[in-house]
């Protein structure tokens, strides 16, 4: 079905990629109109965007064309890059025995942790935690990313809304602009740390 400015609306999603965009562009918008205070008619009227499509694209169910998103974005005080961007809703984890090293020559494995789907600065660190310790709570900012990955000992990283224990060969990936603690138990842990962040 053809919506509005040629849009096609209600189809299959012809890849999980595309459709991982439109549920993104689905989340952000949302989630940055109301932080703005503002209805979709509000939002129609600031933009030029009908309210029936935005309301769609809210729902992931349009393919907006680039005019229509950088309009919305651009209302919103948003960049194009940030109103796209695919954000991580919750924790995702490698345990080291659900994962498949890829051989390579006789007595190399190499297991492929994560991938970065957008161009990203970093930071690594490696850190040396003892036992009984808590760290202090950090952030990182808007859009951040933090990977972590467990070479010995046990840790459990925590924030507000979820708590994850992590032991050698273990690795997580999070949203990391919310505040968050690495914690040991009995024994100490050495982790590795790279802590992506947006070029937007």
């Amino acid at each position: 079905m053809q919506g509005e400015n040629g849009i096609t609306v209600g189809m299959v999603p012809s890849s999980s990629e595309a459709a991982g965009v439109r549920g993104a562009i689905a989340a952000n918008l949302r989630r940055v109109r109301l932080a703005r205070g503002l209805s979709v008619r509000e939002l129609a009227e600031l933009t030029g965007v009908s309210k029936a499509l935005i309301s769609q694209v809210e729902r992931g169910v349009a393919n907006p064309t680039v005019e229509v998103l950088s309009r919305l974005a651009a209302s919103l005080e948003l960049t194009f890059g940030e109103l796209t961007r695919i954000h991580l809703v919750g924790p995702e984890v490698i345990r080291r025995s659900e994962s498949v090293p890829l051989a390579v020559g006789d007595n190399t494995a190499i297991r492929t942790l994560f991938a970065a789907p957008d161009r990203r600065r970093f930071e690594l660190a490696e850190g040396d935690i003892p036992a009984g310790t808590r760290s202090a709570k950090s952030s990182h900012g808007r859009g951040s990313v933090e990977h972590a990955y467990v070479v010995e000992g046990e840790v459990t990283v925590e924030t507000d809304e979820w708590s994850v224990t992590l032991t050698a060969g273990d690795a997580l990936r999070f949203a990391s602009e919310s505040d968050h603690v690495y914690a040991t138990g009995a024994a100490p842990c050495r982790v590795l740390t790279l802590i992506s962040f947006s070029e937007d």
